[in-house]
């Protein structure tokens, strides 16, 4: 069950297509190999009213958080955030070398024993193995 979430300044909506930032990182998990696809969901929150750094309205952040149920080596979430903060970073690149932007990303796990779930989305899947 990844869950990668973007928090991001409404000010990157003009920089770059964050829908398709939130595609990109979807295909990235997968490619992990280490991220089951039929868990993965990615979203995008805006935020409007910001205020970063010496209050610059030029500054912008996008802050993505990876939440996995627990139960992951240290290794393996390691290699996760490293696969997708690099594909944040090539997706982002020309806004990043453009604009001032902030790009975070942090890794949080989920205790299973307190996160009970359900759904029907791997019955509904070409490959429910995946």
């Amino acid at each position: 069950m990844p869950h990668i979430i973007l928090e991001y300044s409404a000010n990157m909506e003009e920089r770059s297509d964050m829908a398709a930032l939130c595609d990109h990182l979807r295909r990235a998990a997968i490619a992990t190999g280490v991220l089951p696809m039929a868990g993965v969901r990615v979203r995008a929150h805006r935020a409007d009213h910001v205020s970063i750094a010496d209050g610059n309205p030029a500054h912008g952040f996008v802050d993505i958080s990876l939440r996995l149920r627990g139960g992951r080596d240290l290794a393996t979430r390691k290699a996760a955030a490293a696969t997708l903060f690099e594909a944040a970073q090539n997706f982002l690149a020309p806004a990043l070398a453009r604009h001032p932007i902030a790009l975070s990303l942090e890794v949080r796990d989920i205790d299973p024993e307190l996160s009970p779930k359900t759904g029907t989305i791997r019955d509904h899947l070409t490959d429910p193995d995946t």
